[in-house]
């Protein structure tokens, strides 16, 4: 990247946090619902994200918070949000009874999704684009963190090409982290999706509501969700992205871009950040679901 695109930014950015977060809709449920469909017990999602607050987000210094939103499917580029503001409520077309009028408020980095949409231009193997139409949809892996991670700062929400391979998740994560290091922003990633993604059929779904893993979708599927677990324990990115066609099977969501472009911004294969758990690792309807923070 070259600075001189970055005009009035500066030189000294960093990520200084990351996480791989769930933002799956039950914990936007009330309290007595998710006891009513996790068999009395309370889901390990929620109090695992009022944790990661107190933890992580209320001690680190960061201005801008960047969500990879494994909801937001572009085709023809990858996007970024470029808003000054973003203001409304938020209705899920997909499960309008539980995410239903949720408010949001938050204030945007024009100036850092402008640099990152910069690394690309002249460029023919990646294109990313910076949007700030005030009618651009928002997605409910971004809404549904804000209640419990937002501050003040600004948060930007990052697309997943529905058409991207490997190699483009891989280059757009790294040209996001070398705009990131261009610029005076400190930043906290967060790569917002599932691990394994295939639902139980609609006919039996309900007899797989409980938080329980024995209720992921296939037996392979979770064995290959607690591998990858397993490696981020151990801070072995480099064999979480070897085993990226074999994890492909298994349909992670977003063909698992939101990690992919988190740790391409970290360093890809060279990252050795530990990856703790803050949540047990859960069903949801057959996916895998899960709350990281990875110790920088």
């Amino acid at each position: 990247v070259r600075t001189e695109r970055l005009e009035g930014i500066g030189t000294m950015g960093e990520v200084v946090g990351a996480a791989f977060l769930s933002h799956v809709p039950t914990i936007m449920l009330p309290l007595e619902t998710r006891l009513e469909l996790n068999e009395g017990k309370e889901i390990s999602l929620v109090p695992a994200l009022e944790k990661l607050r107190k933890d992580k987000f209320d001690t680190l210094d960061y201005d801008t918070v960047i969500v990879f939103d494994s909801h937001w499917f572009t085709t023809v580029e990858f996007i970024v949000t470029s808003h000054e503001r973003r203001v409304g409520r938020y209705t899920s077309g997909e499960l309008p009874r539980g995410m239903s009028q949720v408010p949001y408020d938050i204030p945007g980095d024009p100036q850092l999704a402008h640099a990152i949409a910069a690394t690309s231009a002249g460029r023919d193997d990646a294109w990313i684009t910076a949007i700030d139409d005030e009618c651009l949809p928002i997605e409910y892996p971004t809404v549904n963190l804000l209640g419990f991670l937002q501050r003040d700062e600004a948060w930007v929400s990052f697309s997943c090409a529905q058409t991207g391979e490997y190699r483009d998740f891989m280059l757009t994560g790294q040209l996001v982290g070398d705009a990131i290091r261009a610029s005076d922003r400190k930043v906290f990633l967060i790569a917002s999706g599932a691990m394994s993604h295939t639902f139980h059929s609609l006919s039996t779904l309900r007899a797989h509501e409980s938080s329980d893993p024995s209720h992921i979708f296939s037996p392979a599927a979770r064995a290959m969700d607690e591998r990858i677990l397993g490696w981020w324990s151990e801070g072995d990115h480099h064999r979480v992205l070897d085993s990226y066609p074999e994890f492909l099977q298994h349909k992670p969501e977003a063909r698992f871009g939101h990690y992919l472009m988190m740790v391409a911004a970290l360093g890809g294969a060279e990252c050795t950040a530990r990856g703790v758990l803050f949540s047990d690792y859960e069903n949801s309807i057959g996916t895998g679901q899960v709350h990281v923070n990875f110790e920088l």
